[in-house]
């Protein structure tokens, strides 16, 4: 073929580079994974086998399969059968293992088997990231995202749906014993075929009801009455989209908003934001080395206990609240037009009346002041305001912790944008990265091992970005 690039011949021999050094170039990732093994203390992050045992067959080297991790994961290959093929084949991966090649089930159970150390590992860059001055401001976002687990969502049973799968089976018995009738009366309906596959139907549903009567009686006993078969610790959750939901775990983030790396993570199977905003704050913080932090999160976070313990902390954070009102909704008055008068101790209602403390309660272990105007029956805007004889407001002891935050977040109005463009991105590319699949291994520590390597291989590349592989390299060497 003339007039094109052409090939080597396969039958001709040739003089390979003496060196497997040769093939992998100095601006090549594998380095940096390669150093960053090599610079870790395995034996103090507790991985099995740091040590040689004096009898029976030598195994790999926790640092080999480490490495082989951290590079399946930045490449997108998380299978440990995906892996052992590559590492058979894939020159990059031959370089870093000195061309090793560990079976898949050896991978496996590395994974299975150091999940807190490997969990070390992935603060351990975090630690580096922080050295290197990535982390130049004290501000995070902190964010949560819902992650499928390996669990079909037919796998997954609440009271809702197991009542509604056992009337789904009831209907379709009655509907089979509704032609088995029919074939009794007119046997020439029905041919003799259809009614021997009717029995067995009836038979397999039966079947499942008993298996579903079992299943009821193992949702009583659960305390979030809720069961997953596949994987246990997964959990139904509902998504962003309206009616929809997935069966899977909630992983949160704190992501700094200069360089976006992720600072700090955990994995949850609640399925709600609320209870996580002093936790995760205080991982961030920790992981950044400061004293102070700025927090900004959005709506599913607002918690007041949660935000009084962030400030107790020291932790400033930036939540705005939900808009439930339902006075809101039927075109009333609601909370925010009532002015609370600090120096008082009383709101000014929209009516320009004074709404005084009337007394106090405890709701939910909270104390609660109460507060209402005496003016409400004879009031000309009552209509906009309550249908009840007065319009009463509820508030917390520790409100004003709230109205602080407020104010500093009305004094920032980019906060919101500012967390969008900072907590999402990271988890659109980690999704894009596993697939549509996303988790690979089942029950909560597994996963959280699971999620380390991948925030792992998402922090190296950002920083691989940033100083580029010789530079990265150098900082780790030195």
């Amino acid at each position: 073929m003339k007039r094109f690039v052409e090939g080597e011949d396969r039958s001709q021999a040739t003089l390979l580079p003496e060196y497997l050094d040769d093939y992998i170039g100095e601006a090549n990732p594998v380095r940096a994974v390669d150093a960053f093994v090599e610079e870790l203390d395995l034996k103090t992050l507790g991985f099995e086998g740091a040590e040689p045992a004096i009898t029976g067959r030598p195994s790999y080297h926790p640092a080999v399969l480490l490495k082989i991790y951290i590079y399946g994961y930045l490449n997108r290959i998380p299978s440990s059968r995906r892996l052992e093929r590559e590492a058979q084949r894939n020159v990059e991966l031959m370089w870093l293992t000195g061309r090793l090649a560990p079976d898949f089930k050896t991978m496996a159970d590395f994974r299975r088997d150091n999940g807190a150390a490997i969990r070390k590992v992935c603060r351990e860059f975090v630690e580096l990231s922080r050295q290197l001055g990535l982390f130049g401001e004290a501000v995070v976002a902190i964010d949560g995202s819902k992650f499928k687990a390996v669990n079909n969502r037919d796998k997954n049973f609440t009271p809702h749906k197991l009542k509604a799968r056992m009337q789904q089976l009831e209907e379709s018995i009655a509907r089979y014993l509704n032609d088995l009738d029919r074939a009794d009366r007119e046997p020439t309906l029905v041919p003799p075929d259809r009614v021997s596959h009717l029995k067995e139907k009836i038979a397999a549903v039966k079947e499942q009801v008993r298996k579903l009567r079992r299943i009821e009686k193992q949702l009583q006993e659960a305390p979030d009455q809720q069961i997953s078969l596949t994987d246990p610790d997964a959990r139904s959750m509902a998504t962003s989209g309206r009616g929809t939901g997935i069966v899977g775990y909630n992983v949160q983030a704190a992501v700094d908003t200069e360089h976006h790396m992720i600072v700090a993570h955990e994995v949850t199977n609640v399925g709600h934001d609320r209870s996580q905003l002093t936790a995760m704050s205080k991982l961030a913080r920790d992981a950044m080395g400061g004293e102070e932090l700025t927090v900004l999160a959005d709506r599913g976070y607002f918690d007041g206990e949660e935000i009084l313990h962030c400030i107790d902390a020291g932790i400033t954070p930036l939540v705005p609240k939900p808009l439930t009102s339902n006075s809101r909704a039927d075109g009333r008055f609601d909370k925010r037009d009532f002015i609370y008068v600090a120096k008082r101790d009383e709101y000014r209602c929209p009516a320009g009346e004074r709404a005084i403390w009337r007394m106090t309660t405890v709701e939910n272990g909270r104390r609660m002041h109460r507060y209402w105007p005496s003016a409400c029956p004879r009031c000309p805007i009552k209509s906009r305001c309550t249908p009840s004889d007065y319009r009463r407001i509820a508030r917390w002891e520790h409100e004003q912790v709230l109205d602080d935050m407020q104010h500093r977040l009305d004094r920032i109005p980019q906060a919101s944008r500012m967390r969008r463009q900072t907590a999402e991105h990271p988890f659109g590319t980690l999704k894009a990265w596993m697939g549509s699949t996303h988790f690979l291994t089942k029950t909560l520590p597994k996963v959280r091992t699971e999620m380390s390597l991948h925030v792992l291989a998402y922090n190296l590349k950002r920083a691989l970005n940033i100083f580029g592989t010789q530079l990265l390299v150098a900082f780790m060497t030195a």
